[in-house]
């Protein structure tokens, strides 16, 4: 180059630099995506894209229908299980104790007509009217009869009592599972609406109403002031004079007076260029991403993609 061009060039690439304190970067938001976990044909969008909402605020719903359907069976498989744990805990129905305590009663009189047949042969045979053999039916007849009211009375007994120990148990433990599918299905339910769970602004939407909306999908991107930062690249030989937690000021047009915001994250690993280039002489410097988070009332200051001038809050104070 003539050296009548040297200083030329030298005086606009001093006039395109910016200050030594300052570093060039620009806004970003990370939205926050509201699905929902349960598919179905999108019902109603409340909101719009550049809309403004507050935290609960309705967003969308899907619809409810299959949801509602599937509680309704979950409520009644619990109470078949309940009804079941209930009977297990219980004897045998009332009219069923009762034709038992019949039938030991027609046991106890047939018994009791059998010792009184024993007596009367037992007076024959001494008397000789009678075999020994007659005798020995009278004494089978009435022992068969005896062992009948005792078998009669075990019935009754078992009759009266519970299921065992392990069938209750089970019967517990169906009902357990039981309440946990309605559990589940009731949250199911009410995921077919969801809310805002943050104020922030609607930064753009994914489905029209009557769509289908598969589980997990975004329907709602939602950018929170919580989510709004700076992004800006450090030098490597200016990178020793920042840390996490610092105090910088950032400034961009229109914004009006600086924002203060907090380095949040330095990255450990350099890059060469720059996303955004600002002039000529970055292009050849080895810089470091660093973000920085302005309070959440300042936030909605910054506009995604917005360049943006960053200073350390002591060269502003002590200018």
């Amino acid at each position: 180059m003539p050296p009548s061009l040297i200083l030329p060039a030298l005086l606009l690439a001093a006039c395109g630099d910016k200050p030594p304190d300052a570093w060039s970067g620009y806004a970003e938001g990370d939205p926050v995506y509201v699905a929902s976990p349960v598919a179905g044909q999108l019902m109603a969008l409340e909101v719009q894209r550049g809309d403004t909402v507050q935290a609960g605020a309705a967003l969308f719903s899907v619809d409810v229908v299959p949801t509602r359907a599937a509680r309704a069976q979950a409520e009644a498989q619990l109470a078949a299980a309940s009804a079941s744990q209930a009977d297990a805990s219980k004897g045998r129905r009332p009219d069923e104790i009762a034709v038992s305590r019949a039938q030991l009663g027609q046991a106890r009189a047939q018994s009791a007509l059998a010792d009184a047949d024993l007596i009367r042969q037992q007076k024959l045979i001494d008397q000789g009217f009678i075999s020994p053999a007659q005798l020995d039916d009278a004494r089978s007849a009435a022992a068969q009869a005896r062992q009948r009211v005792h078998e009669l009375e075990s019935a009754l007994r078992v009759a009266e009592l519970p299921a065992r120990s392990d069938a209750q148990a089970a019967a517990r433990a169906t009902t357990e599972a039981a309440s946990a599918a309605l559990d589940q299905q009731r949250w199911r339910e009410s995921q077919t609406r969801q809310n805002a769970p943050a104020a922030g602004l609607v930064s753009d939407t994914f489905y029209r109403v009557g769509e289908y909306v598969n589980a997990g999908q975004p329907v709602v991107s939602l950018l929170p002031p919580s989510q709004r930062k700076a992004r800006f690249y450090v030098p490597e030989a200016e990178l020793a004079s920042l840390r996490q937690g610092q105090a910088v000021q950032l400034s961009c047009d229109g914004c009006g007076a600086p924002i203060a915001a907090t380095v949040s994250y330095i990255s450990p690993q350099p890059e060469y260029t720059p996303p955004v280039i600002y002039s000529n002489s970055q292009r050849s410097r080895l810089v470091f991403l660093v973000e920085a988070r302005p309070d959440p009332a300042q936030a909605t200051r910054l506009h995604p993609g917005q360049p943006l001038e960053v200073r350390r809050a002591e060269a502003v104070s002590g200018s």
